[in-house]
């Protein structure tokens, strides 16, 4: 995209190298998460942000976007661009333009960006990154840049945090069924490209997927890693998915030979590996009972791959997720008597209830419910496959059929499904959950609070500790005070201390990542995955 990168601000921050105090020779600003109030998490939620990105920014943004769209592009074509979109919109001379013929003469960005460790987490208030002017003259430069590393930096660390949120509910429950641990990894597949705002978008905020799970349908994502963070998918499993039909294909095989596009998938497309057919373009109860039989002896004979990997995936994609895959909690008429109202049952955590008749009736549309709808997906295929149990005695159906969810799920919606297949007797390791709009899309900013806030300057020499405290705000907007460090305490966490001194703003947990054009610490994401999971610090 051919955008001037001297314009990747709001129009508010061309003039406050003017508004600053003369004199003013430094800005010193961090970058914090400040509130989870918003956020809405799970009782798996741990109340910390996973830290990634900023090495990331610091590469395609302060190098790469300024290096070839500023600094190797003539002076006078740069601050020309730059003075017009000044011009056309401020009015003439509105913004002088000395400071950038002078940043252009230097020809590197003189800052200091500091970063807590890549995959590091971090409570609320914990600042992530701080930013500092290394030359007094480009004091302005700091929050000149705030827009762009705000608008950089947000969104994926948000997404990284929701995905280890996900990655902590599965590891409960497969804990808990006694599912194979080996298979989380894929048990959460990113479905959210298409909804996000643009290829970059979905490219970086894809990375926070991968920081806790290889499933991935976002595929730029695994450019991105490679690009920015030392992944390299020749060597290491950066990112993974299977052969998947969607309903344009289903639709043009016709509803009348639905079957036999199942059968020429399965047969003659992909008689090996793993592959994953939408299955509810018309009648998914009937897939999974009718056609599931018809196909079984051709869905068996499947052969592994050269991974060792064989499996028919059917993926519902309509409805509500919790029923369709694990059924109808039902209230049996046994158990009603003439005093039972309705409201008593669903207060009891039951969906449907049985009738005098034997019928089975949905509380909430007061639909007369199959008997396949009454047992869900995953015992339907049980029923028909069979499989094996866990050494904590859950099912897990044959491992060449298999179910992925990937439409309205939510980490409310999974620990749903998980909980109600683990009183059903099966293990977490029966359904795959595709995310998308309802898990990387519905957020803002203001989802984990973050904002980047100047707290300290220095004016002809003298220091000035500043911070902001509104009055008829509810704390929230409170800043720390001076320059700051973050340490960690006896267990581990991190901490962060303010008005602290330069010698101590030196040491601490915030590593130099970027210095005047250079970036100084880079971070493969093999071990930014580790140090998500836990398993380094």
């Amino acid at each position: 995209m051919k955008l001037n990168v001297l314009n990747f601000i709001d129009f508010y921050k061309a003039d406050h190298r003017r508004q600053y105090p003369e004199g003013t020779e430094k800005v010193y600003s961090n970058f914090t998460p400040r509130s989870d109030r918003l956020y809405g998490g799970t009782k798996f939620f741990d109340g910390k942000v996973v830290n990634v990105g900023v090495e990331g920014m610091c590469k395609w943004l302060l190098q790469e976007a300024f290096n070839e769209g500023f600094f190797c592009i003539p002076k006078e074509d740069a601050v020309r661009q730059y003075k017009r979109r000044m011009d056309n919109a401020l009015g003439p001379d509105a913004i002088q333009v000395d400071h950038i013929e002078a940043l252009h003469d230097l020809g590197y960005l003189p800052l200091k960006v500091k970063a807590l460790p890549e995959g590091a987490k971090s409570p609320m208030k914990v600042p992530v990154m701080t930013v500092v002017n290394t030359i007094p003259e480009f004091y302005w430069l700091v929050n000149y840049l705030e827009t762009a590393m705000s608008n950089s930096l947000w969104k994926l660390m948000t997404t990284a945090t929701i995905a280890a949120e996900y990655r902590a509910i599965l590891e409960h429950y497969y804990d808990l069924t006694g599912a194979p641990f080996e298979l989380i990894d894929i048990a959460c597949h990113d479905f959210s490209a298409r909804g996000m705002c643009g290829p970059i978008d979905s490219s970086v905020s894809g990375l926070g997927h991968l920081t806790s799970f290889t499933g991935t349908d976002s595929v730029s994502a695994i450019d991105y890693a490679e690009n920015y963070y030392g992944a390299n998918s020749d060597e290491e499993l950066v990112g993974c998915s299977v052969p998947a039909t969607e309903h344009s294909v289903m639709c043009m095989g016709t509803k009348e030979d639905e079957i036999e596009t199942f059968r020429r998938l399965i047969t003659d497309l992909y008689p090996t590996g793993i592959v994953s057919i939408v299955s509810d373009t018309w009648d998914f109860w009937k897939v999974i009972t009718e056609y599931t039989v018809t196909l079984k002896d051709e869905i068996l004979n499947r052969q592994p791959n050269a991974l060792g990997l064989c499996k028919t995936v059917f993926r519902p994609d309509s409805g509500d997720p919790v029923k369709i895959l694990t059924g109808y909690n039902v209230m049996r008429y046994k158990d009603i008597t003439v005093d039972t109202h309705v409201l008593d049952i669903e207060r009891r955590g039951f969906d449907a209830y049985e009738s005098h008749s034997g019928d089975v009736v949905c509380l909430k549309t007061k639909k007369t419910l199959t008997e396949a709808e009454v047992k869900g997906a995953v015992e339907c295929l049980w029923d028909i496959f069979g499989g094996t149990e866990t050494d904590k005695g859950y099912k897990m159906i044959n491992d060449k059929v298999g179910l992925i969810y990937g439409d309205s799920i939510t980490r409310e919606r999974a620990i749903a499904i998980l909980d109600r297949l683990e009183k059903k007797g099966f293990a977490a390791s029966n359904v795959v959950f595709g995310v998308g709009s309802y898990t990387y899309q519905f957020m803002t900013r203001d989802t984990l609070g973050f904002a980047m806030k100047a707290t300290y300057g220095e004016v002809n020499g003298e220091p000035r500790e500043i911070f902001k405290d509104p009055i008829t705000d509810s704390g929230t907007k409170k800043s720390a005070k001076g320059m700051m460090m973050v340490q960690r305490d006896e267990d581990g966490e991190y901490f962060m201390v303010d008005s602290v001194n330069d010698l101590c703003e030196d040491t601490g947990e915030l590593g130099t990542v970027f210095l005047d054009g250079e970036v100084i610490r880079e971070t493969p994401l093999s071990e930014i995955r580790q140090r998500v999971r836990g398993e380094i610090k």
